[in-house]
């Protein structure tokens, strides 16, 4: 690799090796390759380690490196100094970013390949009192876009779920908060979608994906180049479908709605803790109820939960608080045989490895459209939804841990918080 290299395609080794390799290559200066490899095996040892997220957070005596592994950030080295300025600097090249700038937030793409594995690395830096906090979102297509029935639905939220698709308009939401996994529900949706008799266009910040056949377009605030003044153009490039990264504001979600109520399947996300609350979020932004409720097909709300590690796999006894939320929540009174993992290598001895989702799928019907319209509450219109056979998220997390996938820790954790 030359030392003045600033592709933006870059090669890992395709192995771990040490983060503090010693410098062999005759005709480098010492320090710089130094940090090409610790760069390299950074990269390749998040990759091997099934990472989502590179943390690289700026301390008073160097650099904290962690890993964010099946959701939980995980301690992987500490950098001195003088390594960390270099380490710094590196990425926001291969980024293709300004390393003189320091003082404002900067974004940037990394295309890599580890071994057989093309990655795409999202990198985001932070100016903090101690120097730049740069944060890697690792995507691989193998893990962005999925069959869909590998998504972790359960048979019935699944059944639900395909139903939205046979719309021929309308407007359908994945919900949840950031890292829940919506990007790649929808990646996923398109992909089983698209046909050659369809015109799918996206309007991304940013794109995280490139799928094939679909028109993607991304946005630039710096020229104005906003999700609103997006979806006015691609509304006159005659699409089947559309989907909207986002709806952060009253424009976008004022646009998307008439989008979806003059012929076009619409896709979008919205940050919400639960389905019934996305109603209440898109009125809140300024949505008519009549647009809304004319609109509107239905919203999935998900999150990921860890799976057990099923080499380390054992039965075990809930405590007596556990067991209690269990037969209260579920509403069964026959304890299942729970499992939890044990702790070994393959999972670093923390008895989880890999990840599913848990959802709720909320379709609306002409009753919960006039509820809508008598300005009721988003707990009216839960307590409607789960009375016509929406499962809440909790009770869906509550079945996989009976099903020996999860612990009850794990659900409690993930899902009990959001009410």
């Amino acid at each position: 690799m030359e030392t003045g290299d600033l592709e933006k395609t870059h090669k890992t080794p395709g192995n771990a090796v040490d983060l503090f390799p010693s410098p062999s290559e005759p005709g480098v200066p010492a320090d710089t390759f130094s940090v090409l490899q610790m760069v390299d095996s950074l990269i390749d040892t998040a990759v091997n380690r099934d990472a989502s997220d590179i943390h690289l957070e700026p301390r008073e005596k160097g650099l904290r490196v962690r890993l964010r592994i099946d959701g939980v950030l995980r301690d992987l080295a500490f950098y001195s100094p003088e390594v960390m300025q270099l380490i710094v600097s590196r990425l926001k090249i291969l980024a293709g970013m300004d390393i003189a700038e320091r003082r404002l937030p900067q974004d940037g793409n990394i295309q890599v390949q580890a071994g057989e594995k093309s990655i795409n690395i999202r990198l985001s830096t932070l100016p903090t009192i101690y120097g730049e906090k740069l944060v890697l979102r690792l995507l691989s297509s193998d893990k962005i876009i999925m069959p869909l029935e590998q998504l972790g639905f359960s048979e019935k939220n699944y059944k639900r779920y395909r139903e939205f698709l046979t719309n021929a308009h309308g407007m359908i939401l994945a919900v949840g908060p950031t890292g829940c996994g919506k990007t790649t529900t929808l990646y996923s949706t398109l992909h089983a979608i698209n046909s050659p008799d369809k015109n799918i266009i996206t309007v991304e910040d940013p794109v995280e994906y490139r799928l094939d056949g679909i028109n993607q377009v991304q946005v630039n605030t710096k020229i104005n180049f906003t999700f609103a003044r997006t979806l006015r153009t691609i509304l006159r490039q005659d699409p089947n479908i559309i989907m909207v990264g986002e709806i952060r504001d009253g424009e976008t979600a004022e646009i998307a709605t008439r989008a979806a109520l003059t012929g076009h399947l619409l896709f979008s996300t919205l940050h919400t803790n639960d389905a019934p609350r996305a109603i209440t979020r898109l009125l809140d932004m300024g949505v008519e109820r009549y647009m809304l409720t004319s609109s509107l097909v239905g919203v999935l709300a998900q999150r990921l939960i860890r799976l057990n590690c099923r080499d380390c796999l054992e039965t075990y006894f809930p405590g007596e608080r556990e067991l209690a939320f269990y037969e209260e929540k579920s509403g069964d009174k026959n304890i299942p045989s729970f499992k939890r993992g044990r702790g070994c290598e393959k999972c670093d001895f923390t008895g989880f490895k890999g990840r599913t989702a848990i959802h709720e799928v909320m379709s609306l019907d002409s009753e919960m459209r006039k509820l809508i319209m008598q300005f009721e509450d988003a707990e009216k219109i839960r307590n409607y939804a789960v009375s016509q056979g929406m499962q809440p998220m909790l009770q869906d997390g509550l079945n996989r841990a009976a099903e020996g996938l999860t612990t009850l820790k794990e659900v409690i954790r993930v899902a009990y918080t959001i009410f």
